[in-house]
C-alpha cells in the first residue's frame, strides 16, 4: 500500500489554524485540541492499518509556518509486520522561523521477520523548535520474538537553514550481528532517543536537570549531550517500552517548564 500524509499549519492572531490536511487510506487526522486558546495545535495521528505491512510505503509531509506550532499525537504502538521484502516511511517536516513540532510517538514493535526503512527529514529555520523522539522494541518479548527482525533502518536527518546539522542512523540486523555485545545494546532490549533544539534554551543549566531527573529511573542507562545547534540530545537503553516512553514525556514535560511557550 502506497499511503500520502500532508499537513499544513498556519497562525493566524496568534492561534494555530490547520490550513490544509490531505491522507489517504490508511491515516486520519483528528484535531483533538480541547483548548482553543492553546497556541499550539492538537493533532492525532491514526491509522486503521493493524500495522505496517509487507511492500508498505508512507509518504508523510508536514509544513508549519512561520509563528506556527504543531504537536501531533500517535494513537498506539506501532506495530511492523512479517515482511517478505521490506517497508518504507519517509517524512518531510518543514518548520519555520519561530514556528515548532513536537511529535513523541508510541514505540514501535517489529515483529519476527519484519524489515523497515524509516527516513526522516527536519528543515529548521534559525528561530524554529523541534521536539522529537523515538521508542524502539526489541520485537514481541512475551511471544519469543525478541531480535527476530530481519532489518530496522531509522535515518534522522536535521537541517538548519539547509546545512545538516545533526544525522542519527540507526540499523539493527540481529541476523548479521550480536545486538548485546559492547558499543551495541550491552544486554538492553529496548532503547530511545529524543532530540531538542530552541533558540533561546540554556543549555548548560538544562541539561543537569535532565540528569538528575533520569537518575530517578531504574535499570537504564543514559547520556545526554549539548548539540551542534542549541538543543540537547538524549539516548535511554532499557527493558521496557513503558518506561522508555514515560521517560520521554518526563523528559517533555521537564521542557515546557524551561521553555514556557511549548
Amino acid at each position: 500500500m502506497i499511503a500520502t500524509l500532508h499537513i499544513q499549519v498556519c497562525s493566524k492572531n496568534n492561534l494555530p489554524i490547520l490550513l490544509k490536511s490531505y491522507c489517504t487510506t490508511p491515516f486520519k487526522i483528528v484535531n483533538i485540541t480541547e483548548d482553543k486558546s492553546n497556541p499550539t495545535l492538537q493533532l492525532m495521528l491514526m491509522s486503521s492499518s493493524p500495522g505496517i505491512l509487507n511492500g508498505d510505503e508512507y509518504n508523510i509531509l508536514i509544513e508549519v509556518a512561520e509563528n506556527a506550532a504543531l504537536q501531533l499525537h500517535t494513537q498506539a504502538y506501532q506495530r511492523l509486520f512479517n515482511m517478505q521484502l521490506c517497508a518504507t516511511q519517509t517524512a518531510n517536516v518543514h518548520i519555520q522561523a519561530h514556528a515548532s513540532f513536537i511529535y513523541l510517538p508510541h514505540p514501535t514493535v517489529p515483529h519476527a521477520g519484519a524489515s523497515f526503512v524509516n527516513t526522516s527529514n527536519f528543515y529548521l529555520q534559525k528561530n524554529s523548535t523541534l521536539i522529537f523522539g523515538e521508542v524502539l522494541t526489541c520485537g514481541r518479548k512475551l511471544n519469543n520474538e525478541a531480535f527476530l527482525f530481519n532489518k530496522y533502518h531509522s535515518i534522522t536527518n536535521i537541517f538548519m537553514q539547509k546545512k545538516l546539522v545533526i544525522k542519527e542512523n540507526l540499523l539493527l540486523q540481529p541476523s548479521q550481528f550480536d545486538v548485546s555485545i559492547m558499543g551495541q545494546l550491552e544486554g538492553f532490549t529496548h532503547q530511545a532517543s529524543m532530540v531538542c533544539i530552541h533558540p533561546t534554551m540554556n543549555v548548560p543549566k538544562l541539561i543537569p536537570v535532565l540528569i538528575a531527573a533520569l537518575h530517578t529511573q531504574l535499570n537504564i542507562e543514559f547520556g545526554v549531550s549539548a548539540t551542534p545547534v542549541n538543543g540537547v540530545i538524549i539516548r535511554l537503553l532499557g527493558n521496557g517500552a513503558e518506561q522508555l516512553f514515560s521517560c520521554l514525556q518526563q523528559i517533555f514535560a521537564l521542557l515546557r517548564q524551561q521553555l514556557k511557550q511549548l
